[in-house]
């Protein structure tokens, strides 16, 4: 047992300092070449409403999407409030600025401390929900496309990313492929008693995945998924007033700031640090090179504004993640007190 605990530790130990050194290197990579009392400078000449503004909206996102949370839990016969589906939410993003993508599964930890939902069954509408997010974001990647075409390509040659259609054709059919001997020799293995409490968690996963196609309510989770993206949209695009430089930017700006933004935190750095600033500044610096500008200029007022706007999005993590932790024990005391009653 204890050698187990010295193993887990010695593994998130290794999962934290491997997600703190791709942040360091990614900032190390933004900040390259440019001088940070310059950069810094930006931040004096901000107009701080703007950021007021977008922070207003990225709360906003926070809110509906655990307003949505709770309609793909409710197929499963689980009712749960909002409140605890909002602090539980606040909880996770917490925890992903220590081990990236860690916040999942805390969520779903400290929704079954207040609401006693099985882990795996909520874990499996989060998978959904990152599938949802995934299709929203093409749909901004599709408008970007459409709209600022020349800046994508500007982007893609400064940042060298090769794209290899039979790469992602290969993991896509490996992934189909490895769904199917599951489902196909699932109850053979259940003959393994180690090996059935891992079939019952992953059935557990799917059956949250699969609850999509039981929602009661289709049309107000379509709703919902359009207000989280219209919400983290504003929030990005309306930073973009804080500066001067990009105070000119259109909505279709904004459309492929907000996909370069989030290409940044899908990278597995804490927090999108480092990843979310190399991005914005290779981002901006192309869409200013689309404009006919210069990409240097477009690199340094991109890397201002990924600071600006990271700042704004970690304040909102931090703050309502701390406060979700009371609030949570709060929740949990309560279930206990009923409980007894």
């Amino acid at each position: 047992m204890e050698v187990e605990k010295k193993s887990n530790s010695f593994k998130t130990f290794l999962t934290i300092a491997i997600s703190l050194a791709i942040a360091i290197f990614f900032m190390w990579y933004a900040l390259r070449g440019m001088e940070f009392e310059k950069i810094a400078g930006y931040f004096a000449k901000a107009n701080y409403f703007w950021v007021f503004s977008g922070a207003v909206f990225g709360i906003l996102a926070y809110w509906f999407r655990a307003i949505r949370w709770n309609l793909l839990l409710e197929p499963m016969g689980y009712k749960i409030s909002n409140s605890n589906s909002f602090w539980t939410l606040s909880f996770g993003y917490l925890m992903n600025l220590t081990i990236p993508r860690s916040g999942e599964l805390a969520r779903s930890t400290a929704l079954f401390g207040v609401e006693k939902v099985p882990v795996e069954k909520s874990f499996g509408t989060i998978i959904l929900e990152r599938v949802v997010d995934l299709v929203c974001m093409g749909g901004f990647l599709l408008l970007t496309l459409i709209f600022k075409y020349d800046a994508i390509l500007a982007f893609y040659s400064e940042a060298n990313i090769d794209l290899n259609p039979t790469k992602i054709l290969v993991f896509i059919g490996i992934l189909f492929f490895g769904i199917f001997c599951f489902f196909y020799f699932k109850n053979y293995f259940k003959k393994f008693s180690f090996l059935a409490k891992i079939i019952a968690f992953v059935e557990g996963i799917f059956q949250g995945v699969l609850s999509i196609f039981k929602l009661k309510q289709k049309f107000k989770f379509i709703y919902l998924s359009l207000a989280i993206w219209i919400c983290y949209y504003l929030a990005a695009y309306l930073v973009c007033f804080a500066l001067p430089e990009t105070s000119n930017f259109t909505f279709a700006d904004g459309f492929f700031v907000i996909v370069v933004g989030t290409l940044g935190m899908m990278v597995p750095a804490s927090g999108g640090i480092g990843a979310f600033h190399a991005a914005l500044k290779l981002g901006i610096g192309a869409l200013f090179l689309s404009m006919g500008l210069s990409f240097e200029e477009g690199a340094e007022v991109g890397l201002a504004y990924a600071f600006i706007s990271h700042t704004m999005q970690l304040v909102i993590m931090i703050v309502l993640g701390l406060l979700s932790i009371p609030m949570l024990a709060k929740a949990r005391a309560k279930l206990t007190t009923n409980n007894v009653q």
